[in-house]
């Protein structure tokens, strides 16, 4: 085993990475004869965690492992290092992904049905591009319709580790309330950032931009993007 604390190959990787780590992506860091128990590595994260309660920055587990962020209060700042114009996503596209996060299988007919209009192709396409969304499988139906539901990727967007983390539909009203808690409850945006282009090119429908949070993985997005 190597002589530096743990903790601190740890959180050099971490700082490294600019993408979330598992539990055995930490453990590849080590030779196969050197490796730490699984244990070992949740105690050394869970100690860094200790370590930044006072820090502007933070250990944070998303669905796709542990990364370090920035603060929530300090994402304001941290965001001006970024003069790209934040990207700005309509109603609708919001709108589809919030039903498919909360009712999924679902699928595009349906999504159709209950928001009473046609979901645009354009709008499935940017969900699938930025990896937000998946076919979990097709409806035994004629047509054998695509079923979509949620990734990882969304999960760690949003900073949720599971879609237990979402808050529960009896506590929303209606999908303005939905959108609005997608928008606002991110705690974070990751210590380093790419840039992305903006999407959604409806400027009637188009959502008001929003203070930065949390990302996903790199190079992908920054903190002047969200959704």
């Amino acid at each position: 085993m190597s002589e530096k604390p743990l903790k601190y190959i740890l959180e050099a990787a971490l700082l490294a990475a600019g993408r979330p780590l598992s539990i055995d992506r930490c453990l590849s860091l080590f030779p196969e004869s050197e490796q730490p128990a699984r244990d070992d590595i949740r105690s050394a994260l869970n100690e860094l965690t200790e370590d930044y309660q006072d820090r502007s920055v933070e250990i944070k587990q998303v669905a796709s492992g542990y990364r370090i962020q920035v603060r929530e209060d300090y994402s304001k700042w941290v965001s001006r290092l970024w003069t790209e114009r934040p990207a700005r996503y309509t109603r609708a596209l919001l709108e589809t992904l919030s039903l498919m996060a909360y009712r999924q299988p679902i699928t595009r007919g349906e999504i159709e049905n209950i928001r009473g209009v046609s979901v645009s192709s354009s709008i499935i396409k940017t969900l699938l591009e930025r990896e937000w969304i998946k076919v979990l499988g097709y409806r035994d139906v004629p047509g054998k319709p695509a079923m979509y539901g949620t990734t990882k990727a969304f999960l760690d967007y949003f900073n949720l580790k599971t879609l237990d983390d979402l808050p529960a539909l009896s506590e929303l009203r209606d999908i303005d309330s939905i959108n609005a808690e997608l928008d606002l409850e991110i705690p974070g945006v990751p210590v380093q950032q790419g840039v992305e282009p903006a999407v959604g090119p409806d400027p009637e429908n188009a959502m008001p931009e929003i203070p930065p949070g949390a990302s996903q993985e790199l190079p992908e997005n920054s903190p002047a993007i969200e959704i």
